[in-house]
């Protein structure tokens, strides 16, 4: 196990092809999202070099486009820190994610086929099972799964495109607040799903506005909280 605290067994494994560097890079970056590494852990390179098998140098690189991508912070003299994310910075992203996710409610409403909702309707008993079972990790894949295929009945490229972009660092945020959501997030899965079926876009629309103001409201108690 990492000094600086991974847990054991979440290193990923180096096996799909491509140039190392972005090998390296995607799984720090998946060590990060799903916080095994922790917001402000420091990152020590010949550590990641043991567990992921590589040498420094692939890591020192990966650390350095995680820097510049906002997930890691290089601090003179000291090393490599997880980001911390300040309240302002969660706040504008959720935000964010919430006018993209309201928009693709309404579109996955208008476009939704039953093969469509078939498939909510498996994601909605997935995650309702993940928290019964008090996995985390698997509530959260999820709800990810879940919010991806209302994107994709969308059918808008443009606003996939844009919803990829803070995907991955909302999952960073969303973590934190999966048990505290727990069952209730599902709950308003569910009433999304019965809107997008019904083809009602304004429920859609609102149902998917309430949800995200849920989360976005757990994180920021949960914040301060911790405080």
């Amino acid at each position: 196990m990492l000094s600086t605290g991974l847990p054991q067994g979440a290193v990923p494994k180096l096996e799909r092809p491509g140039p190392l560097r972005e090998r390296v890079y995607e799984a720090l970056l998946e060590l990060i999202t799903t916080r095994a590494l922790r917001p402000g852990q420091h990152l020590v390179e010949s550590e990641l070099a043991g567990h992921l098998g590589v040498s420094r140098q692939p890591v020192r690189e990966a650390l350095q486009r995680l820097n510049t991508d906002g997930w890691v912070d290089l601090r003179p003299a000291q090393g490599a820190f997880v980001h911390e994310p300040t309240e302002e910075e969660a706040d504008q992203l959720l935000t964010v994610r919430a006018l993209l996710q309201a928009e693709a409610a309404r579109l996955a409403a208008a476009h939704a086929d039953s093969a469509g909702v078939a498939e909510l309707e498996r994601l909605c008993a997935e995650g309702e099972r993940a928290v019964r079972d008090d996995d985390t990790d698997a509530a959260v894949a999820a709800d990810a799964a879940f919010h991806d295929r209302v994107m994709e009945l969308a059918r808008n490229a443009v606003l996939a495109e844009l919803a990829a972009q803070v995907g991955r660092r909302v999952r960073w945020y969303r973590t934190p607040v999966a048990r505290q959501r727990g069952e209730q997030s599902w709950i308003e899965h569910r009433e999304l799903t019965a809107a997008i079926a019904d083809r009602d876009e304004a429920r859609a629309t609102s149902v998917m506005r309430a949800h995200t103001e849920h989360t976005r409201r757990a994180y920021h108690e949960r914040e301060r909280a911790e405080g």
